[in-house]
């Protein structure tokens, strides 16, 4: 029985992406308002204190294109931008990123870090007090 249950529920899964119950389709059909309400506590305040200029541009570049690069790492993700592939910047060059459901109610600029890992090389001669009497022939 325990094995059907969990096959049921990865099926599910797998088939429809839900948002605090709502399908993807009523998502996009849900008014910026209605929108707000589902988002968490900072999203919601941004959205509704309005939405800048530069984040209308934005939107309205999202609905004709695929593809849109930005470097406005501020904007939040909405239904509408599900699909498609936006270029953050994250101060150097621009992070190529497909915006997937999950995403939604998340600032774009978290999926495009800032900063690299650091990588460290492997010790050099002179990098120790040991390595100081190593012969170099």
């Amino acid at each position: 029985m325990a094995k059907k249950r969990a096959k049921s529920t990865l099926r599910r899964k797998e088939e429809e992406f839900r948002y605090r119950g709502y399908t993807l389709a009523k998502l996009r059909k849900m008014k910026l308002e209605e929108l707000m309400a589902l988002l968490p506590a900072r999203p919601r305040r941004k959205l509704k204190r309005g939405l800048r200029e530069d984040e209308e541009k934005l939107l309205e570049k999202i609905r004709h294109r695929d593809e849109v690069r930005t470097h406005l790492r501020d904007a939040i993700v909405l239904p509408s931008m599900v699909g498609k592939k936006i270029g953050i910047h994250n101060g150097k060059g621009f992070e190529y990123v497909e915006i997937k459901p999950e995403m939604i109610g998340h600032y774009l600029g978290e999926f495009a870090l800032t900063r690299k890992k650091v990588v460290h090389g492997a010790a050099g001669v002179g990098a120790t007090r040991s390595s100081k009497y190593v012969p170099l022939k």
